[in-house]
């Protein structure tokens, strides 16, 4: 999965569209209906609080969720690579985050030993390693 970045634009932030959800950091995913949802929007209210890694990983693992998943708040280039691997597919980057140089981090590794939400299996089981 590819990591969309992008800033919000805060003087007009638009409103929500059909077929998203927008989920508070204290929501349980598993319980939130997502008949005709195509996008769920998971908050980072500050950056140590990393409850939506969390619900992105229940929302494709547990629930099957394809759909995109968008971190947005206290969204920063450090968090990328880890969004990326628990399924988050876009992201809502702080004011101050160079786009960039998030692209280049997300970049900056080829693989993973361990397993997560895009390659369950860790290293030494899968068929390529």
């Amino acid at each position: 999965m590819e990591l969309n970045l992008y800033h919000l634009n805060a003087a007009a932030p638009a409103p929500l569209q059909p077929g998203v959800v927008e989920l508070s950091n204290d929501a349980d995913p598993l319980e939130v209906a997502l008949e005709g949802v195509n996008s769920v929007r998971l908050d980072f209210p500050k950056f140590t609080d990393g409850r939506a890694f969390s619900q992105a990983v229940m929302l494709r693992k547990r629930r099957g969720f394809k759909g995109d998943i968008c971190a947005t708040g206290e969204v920063l280039i450090d968090q990328l690579i880890q969004m990326a691997r628990t399924g988050f597919t876009s992201a809502e980057l702080r004011a101050d985050q160079d786009i960039e140089h998030g692209k280049r981090l997300l970049k900056h590794f080829k693989g993973f030993y361990q397993g997560d939400v895009i390659n369950p299996k860790p290293a030494f089981a899968r068929s390529d390693a």
